[in-house]
């Protein structure tokens, strides 16, 4: 009865605002970044290898500090996450905005991650707590809305700034906004939830530490290092063993700091599993297409940012509205609708040819983000509304960490596939080449053939990425058929463990 209580007084808005607004800044920057590697690489003098660890980087902290959101949400007040996690963004985007150097650079990256860590997982667990089960739907997409506007105006905006130009004003332009959502929540916000007493962990932050971190690092490394590399098998062997040592040792705790348990709730446990897929193949397209366009097409930063503009402030329009249906009538029509138009556009995606026109590519891509505008938030929200209220913390943080690691993972799949086949075709094309020849080429002609072949070879290579992906996004439509309307379930762990010590009591027992 106590869990309802929090839905009876009006949801705290404004409390929501400042946090939606921290949140976006967050996104924002990341989005930013993506357009404008290829201009800090030529600035920095670095190699795609060493520029992709900002990236990279992120994902790591934010696989290691994820884990301990659970136990900080428990522990400390909204207000002093929220100030700490802006600060630390805060900080981070000022160093990196004054950058000369990449190890510079980096660190002001991981430190904007450790903020942006603590503030997504923060962020759902006052959604869910502030909204009863009918409305969290409508409040979801909401704050879909708020997400999906920075990746809408993310790379334009990014383009247009690169363009014109230095890449240190990407920071520059966050760092005010930032400023202001730190002294504004230092004024405004107020606690929203009850705290416990929870204790931290050490080895437990030591074992996910190295579980998440070791497993991120391992496949973000593989698509430039390969899968022979002792850094990528060594990294995801003790990953695993970190990680399955960890579960245990959560398994076995009276207070784990992420409790496993939650996946005996069969509605959480599908969701987490379709989320993970469908993150999987939601990448193919961010990272496929940008090297497609910029690579093989040779279109400006702008103009690419500009060709995924419709499809992200379709996504970011359609999400209110598919919170909305998702309370009327659940999660699984939503996200078979969405993942068959993922799969179809994923097939097409693998059609691509040299001259495939610039837009074709918007309507595709665009169809694309309808579709998994359907899919995310009412899976997710549908696998978090079985849990109840006291496991809220641990349900955001896991969905936030293996979001981290699917993403990863897809990441370093697709990277794989890519550059495998294209190096397989690049072989026989010019073994076709070779054996069509009938005089030596001039070394013009060599070198025009050769980039003819390179050119041919990626593309083939980022078909067949997105082939791959086509089947990625099949596996999670076939999951999304077993999507029950979940209501919130009794507290099964808790009701467990008492039962236990009413067997070791038998003095107590009612039998």
């Amino acid at each position: 009865m106590q869990q309802s209580a929090t839905h009876t007084s009006r949801p705290p808005y404004g409390i929501l605002a400042v946090l939606m607004i921290g949140a976006f800044i967050a996104f924002l920057n990341n989005t930013l970044l993506n357009i404008a590697l290829p201009s800090i690489m030529k600035d920095l003098a670095i190699e795609p290898s060493t520029a992709q660890w900002l990236s990279t980087g992120f994902m790591l902290v934010n696989g290691v500090l994820i884990p301990t959101s659970a136990f900080l949400i428990q522990k400390y007040s909204v207000r002093r996450l929220f100030l700490l996690a802006m600060t630390l963004f805060s900080t981070g985007t000022i160093l990196a905005g004054f950058a000369e150097v990449f190890p510079v650079l980096l660190a002001g990256r991981m430190i904007q991650a450790s903020g942006s860590a603590i503030m997504m997982p923060l962020l759902m667990n006052v959604m869910l707590v502030s909204f009863p089960i009918e409305k969290r739907g409508t409040a979801m997409g909401f704050f879909g809305l708020i997400m999906m506007g920075a990746p809408a105006i993310g790379p334009t905006l990014s383009g247009w700034i690169i363009e014109n130009y230095d890449w240190r004003m990407l920071f520059h332009f966050i760092t005010p906004i930032a400023l202001i959502v730190l002294v504004a929540g230092f004024f405004l916000l107020r606690d929203v939830k009850e705290r416990s007493a929870a204790r931290i962990d050490l080895a437990s932050v030591a074992l996910s530490s190295l579980g998440f971190g070791g497993l991120l690092y391992g496949f973000s490394s593989a698509g430039s290092k390969g899968w022979d590399s002792f850094h990528v098998y060594g990294a995801l062997i003790v990953g695993v063993i970190a990680l399955v040592t960890f579960i245990y040792r959560q398994l076995h705790m009276e207070r784990p700091m992420l409790n496993f348990k939650i996946y005996r709730y069969p509605m959480f446990a599908l969701s987490s599993a379709i989320s993970m897929v469908v993150t999987m193949a939601m990448f193919s397209g961010m990272l496929l297409l940008p090297i497609y366009v910029q690579t093989i097409r040779g279109i400006s930063p702008l103009d690419a940012g500009l060709m995924l503009l419709p499809g992200a402030i379709l996504m970011a329009v359609m999400s209110p509205i598919n919170g909305k249906l998702f309370d009327k009538i659940g999660g699984r029509p939503l996200a078979l609708t969405g993942l068959f138009i993922t799969v179809v556009t994923s097939y097409y995606f693998s059609q691509l040819e040299m001259d495939t026109t610039y837009t074709h590519l918007i309507v595709l891509y665009s169809l694309r983000m309808f579709g998994m505008s359907m899919v995310m938030m009412p899976v997710s929200t549908n696998g978090l509304n079985q849990l109840p209220t006291r496991y809220y913390p641990h349900g955001t943080a896991m969905n936030n960490t293996l979001q981290q690691v699917s993403g990863a993972i897809g990441t370093a799949l697709l990277v794989t596939i890519m550059s495998t086949h294209a190096k397989t075709r690049g072989t026989e094309l010019a073994a076709d080449a070779a054996k069509n020849m009938t005089s030596q080429p001039t070394a013009e002609a060599a070198a025009a053939l050769k980039q003819q072949i390179t050119m041919q070879a990626t593309l083939d290579g980022i078909n067949y990425a997105f082939f791959i992906s086509t089947f990625i996004a099949g596996l999670a439509f076939v999951l999304a058929f077993f999507i029950k309307r979940a209501t919130q379930a009794e507290d099964i762990i808790s009701d467990q463990r008492s039962l236990n010590e009413t067997i070791v009591k038998p003095q107590v027992s009612n039998q």
